[in-house]
């Protein structure tokens, strides 16, 4: 059986939610550590971007201003980047997909997933 290439491979997903306090910070430092995830914040990823000042950055911090939610494709954007970025195949995605129509749009965005997985 022939091995497949780094370009093949599919990465594996596994989006983290729960409440304030329930324990994802802790469980997501234990799957890194010991199955080598990356952990991927999509509150640090928007923060960064304001941080950096972007054009993207500027509307990302005037929609918080505003109480309006960041649209999924600029925080599905900011996720891909961060993936392609790591190196790995193996995503644990924390505080993202906040409700179904973010869920949808992360999976026709990012369609060359292997598998994605929702923890409660």
């Amino acid at each position: 059986m022939g091995s497949v290439s780094d370009a093949e491979k599919k990465p594996a997903v596994i989006f983290v939610l729960g409440g304030p306090g329930s324990g994802k910070g802790t469980q997501c430092a234990n799957v890194v550590e010991h199955f080598g995830y990356t952990h991927l914040s999509a509150g640090d990823l928007l923060r960064a971007e304001i941080k950096s000042g972007s054009e993207n950055g500027t509307m990302i911090q005037n929609m918080i201003k505003e109480g309006k939610i960041v649209p999924s494709e600029v925080t599905i954007k900011l996720l891909q980047k961060a993936m392609q970025e790591s190196g790995n195949d193996k995503f644990l995605i924390d505080g993202f997909p906040r409700n179904e129509e973010n869920r949808a749009a992360f999976e026709a965005v990012v369609s060359y997933l292997h598998n994605s997985l929702c923890v409660a």
